[in-house]
This record gives C-alpha cells, structure tokens and sequence, in this order.
C-alpha cells in the first residue's frame, strides 16, 4: 500500500522572516560574488599568457566546477528563502543529486591532480615539463570529469531503487544523497553500498594523494637550506593548500566524524560551506595569495 512521494520537502529554511530575509541578502550576495569571481578567473587564464601552465589549466577547470556547483544549488535556495517555496519535485531532486555528486567528485580529483602537479614542480623541477606535459594534463583533467560523472550515474541508479512512503523532509537546503536514504522506507542496500564504494574508492583515494603529496613537499621545503628558498617553494603551494584544507575539512566533519542528532544543525551549515561557500573563496584564494595571478590581474587592467 506504499504510495511513493512524488515530492521533498526541503526543510532547511528558517521560519523566521527577518532571518529569511538576511539569508537570502546573504546567499544573493554569495552566489553573484561566485560567478563573477569564476568566470572572471576563466577569463583571466584563458586570456592571460603568464597563466598558460598545467597548474592554471587546472584552476581553470576548478573555476568550472565551482561554477556548476553553485549554479544547481544556490538558485533553488534563494527561491526557497524568498518565496518560502520547499517543495521540490521527485526528477528535479534526482537530478540535483546526480549533478551535484557529479561536480563533487570531479572536485576531489582535481583537488588531488593540483596537489600532484605541486609535487612535480616542488620536489622535480627538472622532470616537470615532461611529467605535466599538455596531453598528461587533458588527460588528468577528462579523467576526473568521467570518474565525477560515474559518481554521478551510480548515485542516481541508487536513488532510483528507493521508495519513499513516509516522511518526505529533508532537513537541507538541497537534495543530499545520504539525508534521501535515511528517509527511504524500502530496502536501502544497494544506494549503501553505492555510497560507501564510491567513498572508498573515489573520496578518500583523492586524500590520500593530496595528503602524501604535501607530506613529500613538505619534507623537500624543509631540506631547502636558504629561507628565501623555503619561502618561494612554499608560496607556490600556499593557495592550493588553503583550498584543500576548507574544502576537505568541511567534507570530511559532515561525513567522516559520526554525529549525534543534537549536532545536525552544524552538520547543515558545514555542507552549506563547501557547496556554497567554497566555491566563492577558492578564487579569491588564489587571487589574494598567487603572485602570478595577481601580475595578470595588473597586465589585464592596464590593456
């Protein structure tokens, strides 16, 4: 007699009206800072000579993501804020979680292949011409969209097998995989099964890189005998090194560190920073902190 929903409830919203109203002044202000910041760094590598590298073409590919990501969540929750809309539909909640599971993972393996690339040019300088070469670098960059994209799929056919009979709120602002199977009342092993292979085999593969990485540059920085020498080794990993710690701290607090009920509200503002919050500050990251960004920033200025 299971009569299968048909629409979610995003339940994150405050009741409050002066609370709406400061978070969607805030969300707004947040969403149109994101574009313009990312199309801006795009733009900016694209046109700019000094930026024609394996570790911009990357960042370039970064600004991308965090593009997309921003573009399927915040809209629907600055109309859920302003016009108290919670209701999202079945398809519309499938498609968001394959998008968003899609851009998440491509993330993760870009984030990963930036750190790879640090360590080529901090401990190989020599071999980084040819180890990063333009076809190595397409080929890092295709990888990671189509590893994001079987994300993405299986994800998706998971979500598919589920029925919903009961409670259809979600305490989010989006659709979230992992919230959609708690509420399932049918047999959830398959979109588990789904979930935790693709964390053990595509989110924590991505850490691991990251993480032995900067441990080997690290130890190269550290053998580097001239303090002038330490500085510039480590001001070419500085802004990749502060995206990685924002973006992996909040993944790994909402879905590594077990939680109490009690604790869901943070949990809710940590998944808001890193598909919110993030994408906006990873280009003003390495605008504020990259010294050859900013050269380009002054060289375009001056066109």
């Amino acid at each position: 007699n299971c009569t299968q929903a048909t629409e979610f409830s995003l339940a994150g919203f405050p009741e409050d009206p002066a609370t709406q109203v400061t978070l969607f002044l805030l969300f707004l202000l947040t969403f149109l800072v994101t574009i313009l910041e990312n199309l801006g760094m795009i733009t900016l590598i694209r046109v700019s000579p000094l930026l024609h590298s394996p570790m911009y073409y990357f960042l370039g590919n970064l600004a991308f993501v965090n593009l997309c990501t921003s573009s399927i969540i915040t809209p629907r929750m600055l109309v859920g804020v302003l016009l108290g809309k919670k209701g999202m539909a079945y398809a519309w909640c499938m498609a968001q979680v394959f998008t968003i599971d899609l851009f998440l993972i491509t993330e993760c393996f870009l984030l990963a292949t930036m750190a790879y690339d640090r360590y080529v040019a901090v401990c190989h300088p020599l071999l980084y011409p040819l180890v990063m070469s333009p076809e190595r670098s397409s080929r890092l960059v295709t990888g990671s969209y189509l590893l994001g994209l079987a994300n993405g799929v299986g994800q998706a056919i998971g979500m598919s097998s589920l029925l919903f009979c009961g409670s259809s709120a979600i305490d989010l602002f989006f659709c979230d995989i992992s919230l959609l199977i708690s509420l399932s009342t049918s047999d959830t092993t398959l979109s588990l099964v789904i979930l935790r292979t693709a964390s053990c085999f595509l989110g924590v593969p991505t850490i691991l890189v990251v993480l032995v990485s900067y441990v080997a540059i690290i130890s190269t920085i550290l053998s580097i005998s001239s303090a002038e020498g330490k500085r510039k080794a480590f001001s070419t990993c500085a802004s990749h090194l502060t995206t990685v710690s924002t973006f992996y701290g909040a993944l790994i607090f909402v879905y590594l560190i077990p939680r109490s009920d009690s604790s869901r509200g943070v949990d809710k503002w940590a998944t808001v920073l890193y598909t919110v919050v993030t994408p906006m500050l990873n280009p003003l990251i390495y605008s504020l902190r990259n010294q050859e960004v900013k050269e380009a920033w002054k060289r375009l200025r001056k066109i």
